[in-house]
């Protein structure tokens, strides 16, 4: 077994998949996902099928995060999440990703926070593929699920928040 998959982090993915899904297993991969591309290339996937793993937070209240899930070939609308959120959104920074996931840019999981975001929100783009890849708690380690599986999994709200 890679020493990857002793990793705290990636243990809390696999362990919070597992109550969900036993079937779900994490792929370790050779190269880097530190992006959609990278991630795309090292499973031989098209880009869009990887889920990009963003974390904003409410620009008045610092202490609102929202996760957001979209397409690796999609960017992310700031107004459109703004307007759904009903406030200003900002993009969190590396160290409050880390914080508030407990994982790091690259490797943030859809599941598994040490603290819970105040929403999920999946882009609907992601519909375009039966199987998406999403990144497992480190950026070498990822999970294919259904993409009716992340939904339920994630507990996120399907929205338009691509550009």
């Amino acid at each position: 077994m890679s020493e990857l998959l002793k990793r705290k982090n990636v243990l809390r993915v696999q362990n919070f998949l597992n109550k969900f899904d036993e079937k779900i297993k994490l792929i370790v991969l050779d190269n880097s996902a530190k992006t959609a591309n990278d991630a795309a290339n090292s499973l031989k996937k098209a880009v869009g099928s990887i889920v990009k793993s963003l974390l904003f937070k409410n620009y008045y209240n610092n202490n609102e995060y929202y996760l957001c899930l979209i397409s690796g070939d999609k960017f992310l609308s700031i107004n459109k999440l703004s307007q759904i959120i009903g406030e200003k959104t900002i993009k969190a920074n590396a160290e409050e990703c880390k914080k508030n996931t407990g994982f790091s840019i690259g490797g943030i999981s859809p599941v598994a926070h040490i603290n819970n975001p105040k929403f999920i929100f999946i882009d609907e783009s992601l519909n375009r593929f039966n199987t998406v890849y999403a990144a497992a708690g480190h950026h070498h380690v990822v999970f294919g699920i259904k993409y009716t599986d992340l939904i339920k999994l994630s507990e996120g709200s399907v929205v338009d928040i691509s550009e």
